[in-house]
């Protein structure tokens, strides 16, 4: 039985590494809600894959800059 990933992200620091832009700011660039930033940043939801690329693109950076795999314990 293979455990569960856990699936890590740096949203939040990214926000705070590109002028300090708001969870509203990158809500609207990417077009999703700003409660969909928040349930993200919290790791309480893991966005499509579209919308996982969409934010790697606003940040320019790679995807596994954004999103990563947490090993489990």
């Amino acid at each position: 039985m293979m455990d569960k990933i856990t699936i890590d992200n740096n949203v939040r620091r990214l926000r705070f590494n590109n002028g300090e832009m708001t969870q509203q700011q990158l809500a609207e660039q990417v077009g999703v809600t700003r409660q969909t930033i928040v349930a993200i940043e919290q790791g309480k939801y893991t966005p499509s894959l579209e919308l996982a690329f969409r934010l790697a693109v606003v940040f320019n950076v790679p995807l596994e800059e954004v999103f990563f795999l947490r090993p489990p314990p």
